[in-house]
């Protein structure tokens, strides 16, 4: 472990890159003037148009235990998709399905998906594109693995286009809990961290 062990929650917003510096006009972690360490690094990452909970450390055993795929942490994401979702579409995502991933297939591992009501979220900025002529669904979602754009790729795959995106859940470590403002950062106290690194869910 490195002297000074640290690691931060950060509830990213909308349309920032996962990483500090600047890459093809987006923005970068950096443009949220965080102020934190210089060895401090994003531990795994969010797509550029996916928000909510990125934990950042200089802690290498932590992002170890977290990145291992072998340990299977829960991450749970909150989605709002096009169209009213049914029974058989929300079992279908936990069931596992074939999808092409960077050029490969993969088979996902089974994970646990429910309707839920709308939530009390702020306002997207910019706001989703949505159509007044077709209603919009909640679902929650908690994988134990992390491929690229992997939930969107399963509500698509089901018939469930995703408008929005929030990771919402890291272990037992919750956005809600923290209660962080998009685009704020706040450093974990050791039961925070150990929250984060809890296998069940």
């Amino acid at each position: 472990m490195n002297d000074t062990p640290q690691c931060y929650a950060l509830h990213k917003p909308y349309g920032v890159l996962s990483q500090f510096t600047s890459e093809g006009g987006h923005p970068g972690l950096q443009s949220l003037n965080l102020d934190l360490p210089q060895d401090i690094y994003p531990v795994g990452r969010l797509d550029r148009d996916s928000e909510g909970l990125l934990l950042l450390s200089n802690n290498s055993t932590l992002i170890h235990e977290l990145l291992e795929p072998s340990k299977g942490h829960p991450r749970t994401y909150r989605v709002q998709v096009e169209g009213l979702a049914s029974r058989d579409q929300i079992q279908a995502i936990q069931k596992p399905m074939n999808l092409r991933i960077k050029k490969k297939d993969h088979r996902t591992k089974p994970c646990v998906a429910r309707m839920i009501e709308a939530p009390k979220l702020a306002e997207r900025v910019p706001p989703i594109r949505e159509r007044k002529s077709i209603p919009t669904s909640w679902i929650d979602v908690t994988l134990r693995e992390g491929k690229n754009r992997q939930v969107r790729r399963m509500t698509a795959h089901v018939g469930l286009p995703t408008l929005r995106l929030l990771r919402i859940q890291i272990g037992q470590l919750t956005l809600d809990d923290l209660n962080l403002e998009p685009g704020k950062a706040v450093l974990l106290n050791a039961q925070q961290i150990q929250h984060a690194l809890a296998i069940e869910n």
